[in-house]
């Protein structure tokens, strides 16, 4: 049985193990002061053209976003968000945990914009509710979206207007980059104030790489990670990593490859009349389906069930990723018409 559950069900993409086994005898210091991470990051400084952002090497995506917003945050502030926002749905309340309230609207097409964040900001208007303080949004988002640079502009605008900070959570970044209107890494340097570049779901063995553009977020940031356990001993182990996805253009090849993939997938639901939840054109997609295909894929392939979308029907998610074949997909299309 093939999975189409989600893109980290894999290793690591050759280039990055190679790079792995190859540094794997050399000595070097610990805790992200090594020369991989030192030079991961002046990669990164020239390719969003600021020599002035502060880069941290993070393990995982939860415990990205549950750090950057503990840190941004006082004790009395939220995050806003859309109801399908990772940090709401998908974290098992680590945010909560360190003691800020979330505060949604639900999802436009998995996107939140300046109109619903200024129908939360004018319900918490004075001290006897939790003051509003940052918004976190996805690139792309959970059901596969991406933010335009338009979008993502309007949002940041706002953002500056009302005090608020813009964090931009990029676990699948690298399907989004590759897209012509979406925000270039540059952009992101420029329309934010904290972001991250997924690793874990993009291509590496795990980590994420954080960036923080915004000075009044960076100062003792390091003594928030080592106090909430995010500071890897062995922090070259992410360097390495990140080095590798930032050379050749990596990276975006990976996001090409995913959503050349997923495109297969996309023709052959829509050949065989199937309707998506949300159009996309990502490496995430939502098709619906009736139970009795659902029963038949579900002999041979793997992948996520959302929800009941009714009696008879049901809205699936189905990823690819940079280990997915374009011939496991023309097979997935195959078996699919054979149903139809």
């Amino acid at each position: 049985m093939y999975s189409f559950a989600s893109d980290y069900l894999e290793g690591a993409h050759p280039d990055v193990l190679k790079a792995l086994t190859e540094t794997n005898n050399r000595q070097s210091l610990g805790y992200g002061e090594d020369e991989y991470c030192a030079k991961a990051t002046q990669m990164l400084k020239n390719i969003v053209e600021n020599d002035n952002i502060d880069v941290h090497y993070l393990v995982g995506g939860t415990q990205t976003n549950m750090l950057v917003i503990a840190a941004a945050l006082r004790s009395y502030q939220a995050v806003i968000t859309v109801d399908s926002g990772h940090i709401n749905v998908h974290e098992t309340g680590a945010v909560e945990y360190t003691g800020h309230k979330i505060l949604t609207r639900p999802h436009v097409k998995g996107k939140i914009n300046s109109s619903m964040i200024a129908d939360i900001m004018s319900e918490h208007r004075d001290e006897h509710a939790v003051q509003p303080k940052m918004v976190y949004i996805s690139q792309t988002t959970e059901y596969g979206t991406y933010y335009t640079l338009k979008e993502l502009k309007d949002i940041y605008t706002y953002c500056k207007d009302h005090d608020l900070y813009l964090f931009v959570d990029g676990a699948r970044l690298g399907s989004a980059l590759v897209k012509d209107d979406a925000p270039a890494l540059k952009d992101l340097a420029r329309y934010s104030d904290v972001f991250y570049i997924g690793g874990t779901k993009m291509g590496a063995l795990f980590g994420e790489c954080l960036v923080i553009v915004n000075n009044d977020l960076k100062k003792d940031f390091r003594y928030h990670m080592k106090q909430k356990g995010a500071m890897l001993a062995k922090g070259r182990m992410l360097g390495v990593q990140f080095l590798t996805l930032f050379s050749n253009r990596l990276y975006f090849r990976i996001g090409e490859h995913e959503n050349k993939c997923a495109d297969i997938l996309r023709v052959g639901f829509k050949e065989c009349g199937y309707n998506m939840y949300v159009e996309t054109d990502t490496n995430q997609l939502f098709p619906i389906l009736d139970k009795k295909t659902w029963a038949y894929v579900s002999k041979e392939y793997a992948a996520t069930f959302m929800f009941n979308v009714d009696e008879e029907h049901i809205c699936v998610r189905f990823v690819t990723s940079w280990a997915t074949s374009e011939q496991t997909c023309h097979d997935f299309v195959r078996y699919l018409h054979q149903m139809s």
